[in-house]
């Protein structure tokens, strides 16, 4: 058995699809602070970071 750790988009603690609770639980962060950078990072970069998220939730697999 292996203790590496997976990316994986959350069930349990999403608002839209669980891609800022994934990104916090591999990083082992808070979820609240993923979010709330995130973002700031969307506003500050003309909302790139919007076509990040979505690539994000389809790609990445849930738990």
């Amino acid at each position: 058995m292996s203790n590496e750790k997976k990316f994986r988009r959350s069930r349990t603690d999403r608002k839209l699809a669980g891609v800022c609770a994934g990104i916090a639980n591999f990083f082992g962060l808070d979820a609240t602070l993923i979010r709330v950078v995130y973002a700031l990072a969307t506003l500050f970069t003309a909302f790139a970071g919007l076509i990040i998220y979505i690539i994000l939730w389809l790609i990445v697999p849930e738990e």
